[in-house]
């Protein structure tokens, strides 16, 4: 029978095959004189239309007639990573903290641009309150270093430390900081560092007091501005609409990770970097999930929990459908977890304790008999994200911090009964000045997951 699901995966198929072919490069609709540079690899030889109606047998039409948004993406600006550190000096004054640690993650790339990779071997960028920052590196990554201390918003005079394979990095971290007058004092060492590092540090430096650098890291990075909260909603979009193009193709018989294919498929048919992990039937009560083969039957319940990355930035949305009709019962419990969804978000605003997120959305699946407690929520209702998947604050009991605007989070409430299925909703939420909203529309049903009737 075909569904309306199908019906709207199907049409535009031509629409979609028309545009592909006149695009592809070498087919006979790209328009007279298509210069053979276009085709990817000269190497190859030059695509037909043949070559091209193998390829669209192989793309589900809904995933085919996707376009790139890639360039809806600001990348963030030299002058806003300056301004980050100018922050962070600010909150070190204010903490009377002397320099921050950074090695190879996220807060190293969130104030320098920097993209490291963690090793065994030290690489680290050290921003005193005063004075130049400096550079940590193995000798043989000097030219590797510079090139990307260039692209970023320190200046070419920025020292860079070299150590050799049987000399002691942490003797030159000690001696960068003598250089700047920070032979005693506070050093802030960000908490992704490694203990290695740190007590290497410490060891070379014994008249420094290491503490943690989270004051400086989170209050810089908790509140997004407006252009983090621009790239945030893109990849919440993006991964939407993989999401969908990706439900539009899904047939009986499918794997689990025949859809998670699809669904990182779209992603990148969409211009970015994605996918999303893939639960079925009784295995959608495991929030995240089995490594037990799973094949999607008739009015099998899919959860599906993924994002991508756009210059930087994170999305993490969750969906949960049905292929073909929902039982009765997915169909309450799909009712009290949006009415949990809707409470975390009816109850997020500025000066509202995290943990009140938290008890809003689970009072409304305790009372709907599926508590008490972390019975069958068995997670906090939400998360911080920003660069990171998952980041700082966390909405759960005994957080009494006070949520302010830019502060953002996954929405997650989730009810999971054992042997059966599972039910979670998620999307993307920003604190604002009078509340909160999502970044994407919530999920109407089971059925309808994307509001397409």
């Amino acid at each position: 029978m075909l569904t309306r699901r199908h019906f709207l995966g199907a049409s535009a198929a031509s629409v979609a095959a028309a545009a592909t072919h006149a695009s592809f490069p070498g087919s006979a609709l790209a328009g007279p004189g298509a210069p053979d540079e276009a085709w990817p690899d000269p190497t190859l030889p030059r695509a037909n239309d043949d070559l091209l109606d193998t390829w669209l047998q192989e793309v589900p039409p809904s995933i085919a007639r996707l376009t790139s948004m890639a360039d809806q993406a600001r990348p963030i600006a030299v002058e806003e990573r300056a301004g980050r550190v100018e922050k962070a000096r600010g909150l070190m004054r204010a903490a009377d903290i002397d320099a921050l640690f950074l090695t190879g993650g996220t807060s190293l790339d969130y104030f320098s641009g920097m993209r490291w990779g963690l090793s065994e071997r030290l690489f680290a960028l050290v921003v005193p309150v005063r004075g130049n920052p400096f550079v940590v590196t193995p000798a043989f990554e000097e030219d590797r270093a510079r090139e990307q201390i260039a692209m970023g918003p320190f200046d070419a005079s920025t020292p860079v430390l070299t150590w050799e394979e049987d000399e002691s990095p942490y003797a030159l971290v000690a001696g960068g900081l003598r250089e700047l007058g920070i032979a005693t004092g506070r050093i802030a060492i960000e908490e992704t560092v490694r203990f290695v590092f740190s007590d290497g540090v410490s060891q070379s430096a014994p008249g420094l007091e290491l503490t943690s650098g989270t004051p400086i890291t989170f209050g810089c990075r908790g509140q997004k501005d407006p252009h983090e909260l621009e790239l945030m909603r893109l990849a919440s979009d993006v991964t939407l609409k993989a999401y969908e193009a990706a439900y539009l193709a899904l047939d009986e018989g499918m794997t689990q990770n025949d859809f998670a294919r699809l669904v990182s498929m779209a992603h990148s048919r969409l211009g970015f970097t994605g996918g999303a992990g893939v639960q079925t039937g009784e295995y959608s009560a495991l929030p995240h999930g089995s490594i037990t083969p799973q094949v999607v039957r008739e009015g099998t319940i899919l959860l599906i929990d993924g994002g991508c990355g756009v210059e930087g930035y994170r999305s993490d949305l969750s969906r949960t459908f049905v292929l073909g009709k929902a039982t009765d019962k997915m169909n309450r419990v799909f009712d009290i977890e949006r009415r949990a969804q809707d409470a975390a978000l009816a109850a997020a605003g500025p000066g509202v304790q995290a943990q009140a997120v938290d008890a809003a959305a689970r009072s409304v699946i305790s009372d709907a008999g599926y508590g008490p407690g972390y019975k069958h929520f068995t997670h906090r209702v939400g998360h911080g994200m920003g660069m990171d998947g998952h980041e700082w604050p966390y909405l759960v009991k005994g957080n009494t911090m006070p949520l302010q605007p830019g502060h953002t989070f996954s929405d997650e409430p989730g009810i999971y009964i054992r042997g059966e299925f599972g039910v979670r909703l998620e999307d993307d939420m920003v604190i604002t000045e009078d509340g909160a909203e999502l970044f994407t529309p919530q999920s109407p049903s089971l059925e309808d997951p994307f509001g397409m009737d």
